[in-house]
């Protein structure tokens, strides 16, 4: 007996199909086209927030098994803990930190692993609880380890939580992770089916944000229920040429 399978929207099947090799047209990497730019941030040098170097937070003896066994979704965190710079700092470099840079293409090799090397996301945050930093939206620049203020205010965090579906932890969180896509880096190289590599990449950076913030007792939320129209429109973002794709709120363990 053929089990009858229950009707579904085509698009996804349709995406699957025509992102397959067998589908795919020539690539701007293959037809001659520049590579893309990474963003260059858009604040002087003076007003660039460097980093504690990320090695400032010790470990100790991290047993990389109990990290993994450990790991768990949490959404409760302790509203007094504030996460400090040097905590910032080696979260980030664990998510999206720079350990090659090619002076001549621009090309980097992260913490993280990217479909082609091509890093598509930036990483935004909505910041609540930081020691010396005040509440609001800063962008990550990788390539210097420092910190731009482009949004400041509570109402912005506030607002992020009501284009969550007011979920409690967008709130009560220390601070939010926002992966921003630019996919043109990597359809660059792949085409459509680049769109396939970047979701993958989302899972690779929230899992080690998951597994680094474990290793120094925080907790981690991953957020995909989000409004993606309000969400890309408090970053200003089209929603195409750059949208959010993944979020993950983090806090002190109760």
């Amino acid at each position: 007996m053929t089990q009858k399978m229950p009707k579904f929207d085509p698009i996804g099947a349709e995406f699957i199909q025509n992102s397959s090799y067998t589908h795919m047209a020539p690539t701007p990497e293959s037809l001659g086209a520049e590579p893309p730019y990474y963003l260059p941030s858009k604040a002087d040098e003076s007003q660039l927030i460097p980093l504690p170097e990320p090695q400032s937070v010790p470990l100790g003896h991290t047993d990389l098994r109990n990290v993994i066994e450990q790991r768990r979704s949490v959404r409760r965190y302790d509203q007094n803990a504030q996460l400090t710079l040097e905590e910032l700092s080696y979260l980030l470099w664990m998510t999206q930190g720079i350990v090659h840079l090619s002076e001549k293409t621009g090309r980097t090799l992260r913490t993280v692993p990217s479909a082609g090397a091509r890093h598509p996301f930036e990483t935004y945050l909505a910041l609540r609880r930081v020691e010396n930093l005040e509440p609001g939206i800063y962008h990550f620049i990788p390539q210097r380890h420092s910190l731009e203020h482009v949004i400041q205010g509570e109402q912005i965090l506030n607002a992020l939580g009501e284009a969550s579906g007011r979920q409690n932890h967008v709130f009560t969180c220390a601070a939010t992770f926002i992966w921003v896509a630019i996919p043109y880096r990597t359809s660059y190289r792949y085409g459509t089916r680049a769109y396939r590599y970047i979701f993958l990449d989302a899972g690779h950076i929230c899992q080690n944000l998951h597994l680094a913030a474990e290793a120094i007792d925080y907790g981690v939320c991953a957020i995909g229920a989000f409004n993606d129209e309000q969400v890309n429109a408090l970053l200003k973002l089209d929603g195409k040429e750059q949208f959010v794709a993944y979020m993950a709120t983090l806090g002190k363990k109760l």
